[in-house]
């Protein structure tokens, strides 16, 4: 059951094709989110920082890398629940909001719409102005669904 599930994920990632980084690179951010999910003690942001690790194992796995889970089995299936609707929402919303912002590529991103800093970064990254992309995204919240 086990490489079913992983073989499901590895399509997930597939689809949004997020950019492939060394292994290095990947035991940082596995090192920033369990960092993270260590120091939140509220249930629904230690489930959602637990969808982080999982995440940042699976795409670590998927850029070909080999990157151990550190928690139990159950910890996994719990986080990957959480993880793929929370990422999903993400990436379409950037979608979204880089085609009404005039992207000439899709937007792949998954990173938190609520922080101002954020929508920035991605805005240079794509070559789009960054008060207009914050803006549109600021506006898609209003009405969009996004989890924590």
């Amino acid at each position: 059951m086990f490489g079913k599930i992983n073989l499901m994920i590895n399509k997930w990632h597939q689809l949004l094709k997020m950019p492939k980084f060394d292994q290095a690179w990947h035991d940082n951010d596995l090192a920033d989110e369990l960092n993270e999910y260590n120091e939140e003690t509220r249930l629904l942001k230690k489930w959602s920082e637990l969808s982080d690790v999982v995440y940042t194992c699976t795409r670590g796995r998927w850029s070909g890398h080999e990157i151990a889970f550190p928690f139990t089995w159950w910890h996994f299936m719990l986080g990957t629940i959480y993880m793929i609707p929370k990422y999903s929402g993400r990436w379409l919303f950037f979608r979204s909001a880089g085609k009404k912002a005039g992207a000439t590529t899709d937007i792949r991103e998954v990173r938190n719409p609520k922080k101002t800093y954020k929508l920035h970064t991605i805005a240079k990254k794509y070559n789009l102005d960054p008060k207009t992309f914050q803006a549109i995204c600021e506006r898609q919240l209003r009405y969009w669904i996004l989890l924590p």
